[in-house]
């Protein structure tokens, strides 16, 4: 049986971004890999959390995926502070990893060796405001031809730096503007699907 650890990043700002839609996009991942007889494990971190819970979750994992909207093309500021939380926690007590991988004694182990966490997995599902369309497009003023995991790149790289295998992102377009919330649903499902086959 898979475990899934589910990380809902959202912030809330009233009136402004209340957090229906990741809300909703994390019960339909929930739904989905339950329906797949997997464990199903939870985050919310504006709800907090306990640093060796979170590490314990990790270890546990077999998948874990971030909830996130963009905020200043980032996710918000409490995930950073999660990161940092949990990710150190999970140094120091070297059970996410060691060190950066490096030795003194064999020059040829690389930077962001380290890692304990080989054979899991993690994406990033996200919801913008940007429209699909300004993104792997050169001629787009201010991505100038960037795709979504550019943009969120110091992210996975959090998790690569832990031995992490990075999937393919999720990632709802426009949803301020144009919202397609049933067809971000649908698609997300099928998106799982295929995700659920890479092992």
């Amino acid at each position: 049986m898979k475990t899934i650890l589910i990380i809902n990043a959202h912030q809330r700002y009233e009136n402004f971004s209340e957090g229906k839609l990741n809300h909703t996009m994390t019960d339909v991942a929930k739904a989905f890999f339950k329906a797949k007889q997997c464990q199903v494990l939870e985050t919310k971190i504006e709800s907090g959390y306990d640093l060796m819970d979170e590490v314990e979750k990790h270890l546990q994992a077999d998948l874990v995926i971030l909830q996130t909207p963009v905020f200043w093309f980032s996710a918000p500021w409490i995930y950073k502070k999660y990161v940092d939380e949990v990710f150190n926690a999970g140094l120091f007590t070297q059970k996410m990893l060691t060190d950066d991988g490096r030795t003194r004694q064999d020059p040829s182990k690389q930077y962001g060796s380290g890692g304990k966490m080989q054979g899991k997995q993690f994406m990033i599902s996200a919801t913008w405001n940007a429209p699909k369309e300004s993104f792997n497009n050169t001629h787009q003023l201010l991505f100038e031809g960037k795709d979504p995991r550019d943009v969120f790149s110091w992210i996975s790289l959090n998790y690569r730096f832990c031995g992490f295998d990075i999937l393919p992102g999720f990632n709802c377009f426009d949803v301020l503007k144009n919202p397609q919330i049933d067809s971000d649903i649908e698609q997300y499902t099928q998106h799982l699907e295929t995700i659920f086959q890479i092992r």
